[in-house]
């Protein structure tokens, strides 16, 4: 901790006493008494006047210690060029959530459920037994008609001015609910699903609204850092929309599993952490920096931990976004198109180096499944290039496939229609394959 500077009264005495060795001074000094003196004899000088004058003299005195003594405070500007922050942090954070939260918006899940009425009814009517027990009278739930019930909560963010809403896939996955936007000044729109994403748990739905809306700043998730501020934004618990937290990154290129309601589940890979707190009902609300503009997307929350939340980086969103929007005059639900090579792969390390007996320590390696799964998928573009089981694919384009930048992340810099070439290591030798990327299967 940075401490104040302080003098030592020794170091003042010693300063002091090298002052009053100088002949200079000590002749200046014997002039100056005998002048007072005489002139205080004569008359010529009063007492007020010497004391007024001594004091003149001890200020000076005391000015040319203190000049001396400079080096022991701390410099006022060792460094002009060095950064020094302009931006008033809370000030920062009141400008972003500003900025962000028009843009952001409560999605209400609502389905047509069975209402069910206690009744009282016989249970051997219509048996022979029905007149032996006239007055034998039990409660049974009996289904009265359906009626529209609010089932769950999400967010989501506008990301263009007709409407178009960015969210997570397993906010808007049943397909037999209804979604209603909730935006921040209270208004309510139906709404349509517009987009999933095959891969990412990342969906788009359309407002159904001719009106203009305000669209949510997009930023550059690769520019994210650790322990930059991070700020999340979201309908909380289902019930307090456009609930503010602030905290930091805490980490990047996290990959977790996740799994929710319909029986959602999935592993997503290179996710954004934060301790910026996340909710049940904040899936899909943005993650915000300090400029007001999206980073990511928030999607899950650790079960059994304290401020451990996780992102989809928006970078993994542009791609949909872009293909939504090339395609907004569509009617109807929009594909999202994701290039594939059709293998079912491991990521190579440490571990599966020695429990597979590999010759190398990274890569995908082509296996099967447990349950049958097969290792190459049939009529796909790796079973026509002729990959086979047990290959190890060791790079695309390039590009070294390792834990940190596995195949999905890599394939999916690519479009369906583009040809790659693979390095791919077979009984101990590597080869290169050539193939042209498909398009992944809707699910």
């Amino acid at each position: 901790m940075y401490e104040i500077p302080r003098i030592n009264p020794k170091n003042l005495k010693s300063k002091f006493s090298n002052i009053f060795q100088n002949r200079a001074v000590q002749a200046l000094v014997f002039v100056v008494v005998i002048l007072f003196v005489a002139a205080l004899m004569a008359g010529k000088v009063s007492v007020g006047y010497l004391q007024s004058q001594f004091q003149s003299f001890l200020q000076r005195a005391e000015h040319n210690v203190v000049s001396q003594l400079s080096p022991l405070a701390p410099p006022q500007n060792p460094n002009p060029e060095s950064y020094q922050s302009k931006i008033d942090y809370e000030e920062a954070v009141i400008d972003s959530v500003k900025s962000a939260s028009p843009s952001v918006v409560s999605i209400i899940i609502s389905k047509n459920l069975p209402v069910y009425q206690q009744q009282l009814i016989n249970p051997f009517e219509g048996t022979p037994f029905s007149n032996q027990f006239p007055g034998f009278l039990v409660p049974q739930e009996i289904q009265n008609g359906t009626q529209k019930q609010e089932i769950g909560a999400g967010s989501g963010f506008i990301i263009s001015e007709d409407g178009l809403v960015l969210t997570n896939k397993h906010v808007v996955i049943d397909k037999t609910a209804e979604y209603t936007v909730l935006t921040n000044d209270g208004q309510k729109y139906s709404s349509s699903v517009m987009a999933l994403d095959p891969v990412h748990d990342v969906a788009l739905i359309k407002i159904k609204s001719d009106q203009k809306f305000p669209a949510i700043k997009i930023g550059d998730s690769n520019t994210i850092q650790i322990g930059q501020t991070a700020i999340a934004i979201g309908n909380a618990l289902g019930q307090f929309r456009n609930t503010v937290s602030v905290g930091v990154i805490s980490g990047l290129g996290r990959t977790v599993s996740a799994s929710g309601g319909n029986g959602f589940s999935e592993t997503i890979e290179d996710s954004v952490q934060t301790d910026a707190a996340i909710n049940p009902g904040n899936s899909g609300g943005p993650l915000l920096n300090l400029k007001g503009e999206v980073v990511g997307i928030n999607v899950a929350t650790a079960e059994g931990a304290q401020s451990v939340g996780f992102a989809i980086p928006i970078n993994v969103a542009k791609k949909d976004i872009s293909q939504v929007l090339a395609q907004s005059g569509q009617t109807g639900t929009i594909t999202i198109s994701y290039p594939f090579i059709g293998v079912r792969y491991i990521l190579v390390d440490d571990q599966a180096q020695q429990k597979y007996h590999l010759s190398v320590n990274y890569g995908a390696l082509v296996m099967a499944g447990t349950k049958g799964e097969k290792a190459v998928v049939a009529s796909s573009p790796a079973e026509k290039a002729g990959i086979k089981a047990n290959d190890v694919i060791l790079q695309l384009n390039g590009q070294k496939i390792t834990t940190d930048n596995s195949m999905e992340k890599v394939i999916a810099k690519y479009n369906v229609g583009d040809t790659v070439t693979l390095i791919v290591l077979r009984a101990g030798k590597e080869i290169n394959i050539s193939l042209t990327l498909g398009e992944r299967p809707q699910s």
